[in-house]
């Protein structure tokens, strides 16, 4: 039985933390990708984490090989290809400020996959993270269930976690759900919120849920604020938890950048009118094998709708920037 591939383009902190989770889980072969350093062309970045990591596996008892490489070809014949490549997100900067340099590093890299692994399932992490899995998918051409982000893997994770510190329990003990765009456009959902089946709304007064939702928007710029640099750990986590979904083939109802149409009235009526949005998928081997739907209250409705419309802005502004991606 071939074991799995799966290829990290960006050996960075976020690449090199997704090689770590995938091979602790012995998900499969693991490739780590990234390029040379013009000025220091004597080092070969990821062939030593790739090396470092595989010194992990008589410790941690995993078989997964592990390449690093500057070569595309490597990819070939790839599952799931992870997508970390781009400038990492700077003291002051927002996610927007990072536009403009990392279209056309996603771009790149994209054709390097349609190129090299034109069967891979994709997941991009690469922030702006809506604007980035757009020219992913438009740059491949690859069908909208083989492409999708992640960055509700990591809200969920964030909002969970700060519940606990709340509430004082275990996070395992925690369900939650946001919808909508990455970061300040999430749309949280306390009312499908729960601890251990008991509504949220039992344990915490309104405020301090707030508190919660509103930390876990701005979850990212709290960790560049205290390290100055974008977080990893949690991204990379949240990314290998796709990953695994995909190549178990597990089902896993996970919240991700998925591409919507009529779902949750995101283009209602209007074919070709849909985005990549935030919403829970069903992942499997088949990438995004459905997105699971439900009834939003009118308050709710409305802050998916403005989510969706600065979705589709940061689209626009894509284009602007980049025509051939319309």
């Amino acid at each position: 039985m071939r074991r799995a591939k799966i290829s990290i383009v960006g050996a960075g902190n976020v690449g090199a933390t997704c090689a770590h989770w995938a091979a602790a889980k012995e998900l499969g072969d693991i490739v780590l990708l990234d390029i040379p350093n013009r000025d220091k062309p004597e080092q070969h970045m990821p062939k030593g984490k790739a090396l470092d990591l595989a010194c992990c596996a008589p410790i941690e008892r995993f078989d997964s090989k592990i390449l690093g490489t500057f070569d595309y070809k490597d990819i070939a014949d790839s599952d799931v290809v992870v997508i970390t490549a781009g400038l990492p997100r700077k003291p002051g900067m927002s996610r927007d400020d990072l536009l403009a340099v990392n279209v056309p590093i996603v771009k790149s890299v994209s054709e390097k996959v349609r190129e090299f692994a034109p069967n891979s399932i994709v997941i991009v992490v690469a922030n702006p993270l809506d604007a980035m899995v757009y020219t992913a998918w438009k740059t491949t051409g690859f069908p909208t269930n083989r492409i999708m982000g992640q960055a509700g893997a990591l809200d969920v994770a964030r909002f969970r976690e700060f519940i606990a510190m709340e509430l004082g329990v275990s996070v395992e003990d925690i369900s939650a759900l946001l919808l909508g765009g990455h970061g300040d456009d999430m749309v949280p959902l306390p009312r499908l919120t729960s601890v251990s089946g008991i509504p949220l709304s039992d344990l915490m007064p309104a405020d301090k849920i707030n508190a919660c939702v509103d930390r876990a928007k701005v979850g990212g710029g709290e960790i560049v604020k205290l390290m100055g640099t974008s977080a990893y750990y949690a991204p990379a986590s949240g990314t290998i938890q796709m990953v695994e979904a995909i190549i178990k083939d597990k089902k896993r109802i996970i919240p991700s950048a998925a591409y919507c149409e009529d779902e949750f009235g995101v283009a209602t009526g209007k074919k070709g009118k849909g985005c990549f949005v935030g919403v829970p998928a069903i992942l499997g081997t088949g990438g995004v094998e459905r997105i699971v739907t439900f009834k939003l209250t009118p308050d709710e409705q409305k802050l998916m709708d403005e989510s969706v419309s600065h979705v589709k802005d940061l689209v626009a502004a894509v284009v602007k920037l980049f025509p051939e991606l319309a």
